[in-house]
């Protein structure tokens, strides 16, 4: 077994994305945290839809294995930006984690490097802790040009950030020709990805940094794939989107986890 990877976060990260009702919500979140003892050493983060974040912050506060996110945030501090919410609203209401870059972000709203690297900055100067998204289309991935894309992402979205930084931040590779499209990424695919992110931190910070940062998994987790993805020694955790919004599948990919690490 890989020391590092035992000193490493262990995360599962919930990307409800636009859906569940306020009710539904809520009971699953209650679902979830009364199933909280087994969760084992792993870290719950719920990235919920804005309008629920509060209450969810407030529901969560004695579980300290679980922590809410929100799935986007602007990148200016405040003014005219109507619809937008800020870091230092989050901030403000204890929301702990961010999704930046998220593939959706990227392809249907046009977010750029440049932007997605603001975003960062804003969320890191209010104390949130980013989850960066980083993936490959299926053109670039038939082209051979998929590490070459995920190296830019990286170098202009995230890692302009001091070293004294980057080591708690959350690196989420979701390879986007393998998300909802019926084409499964190998967990020979999955683990090469995360062994070449790993090997970009540490060529541009250290080998220290490069081991203790929690990259994680988001291409389609299910209870079906998790424990083959889990056993890639570069894999330290998933974000979880559809398998997220039913709180029997949601602790099974948890499981599937815990089970690998204690073995």
């Amino acid at each position: 077994m890989n020391t590092f990877r035992n000193m490493r976060k262990k995360i599962i990260v919930a990307n409800w994305k636009m859906n569940l009702s306020y009710a539904e919500a809520m009971s699953l979140t209650d679902a979830l945290v009364d199933s909280a003892d087994d969760l084992g050493h792993c870290s719950v983060i719920l990235a919920a839809p804005f309008v629920y974040l509060h209450d969810l912050v407030s529901r969560i506060q004695s579980h300290p294995d679980f922590s809410i996110a929100a799935q986007n945030c602007y990148s200016e501090e405040k003014g005219a930006y109507t619809g937008e919410i800020s870091a230092s609203m989050l901030a403000s209401i204890g929301v702990e984690h961010v999704i930046i870059g998220h593939s959706e972000r990227r392809t249907i709203f046009k977010e750029d490097d440049l932007l997605l690297a603001q975003k960062i900055n804003k969320v890191l100067e209010h104390g949130i802790i980013p989850i960066f998204c980083c993936g490959e289309d299926l053109s670039h991935r038939k082209s051979g040009q998929h590490f070459a894309m995920i190296e830019n992402q990286l170098s202009k979205g995230l890692f302009h950030i001091d070293k004294k930084i980057i080591s708690e931040c959350i690196i989420a590779y979701e390879p986007v020709w393998a998300i909802g499209t019926g084409i499964n990424a190998s967990a020979d695919n999955v683990q090469e990805m995360h062994s070449f992110i790993r090997q970009k931190i540490k060529e541009k910070y250290n080998d220290n940094i490069s081991e203790q940062i929690s990259i994680i998994y988001g291409g389609s987790v299910s209870q079906k794939n998790a424990e083959e993805i889990f056993t890639c020694p570069d894999v330290d955790g998933g974000l979880v989107g559809g398998s997220s919004l039913k709180s029997d599948e949601f602790l099974s990919i948890i499981q599937s986890m815990n089970s690998f690490f204690l073995k």
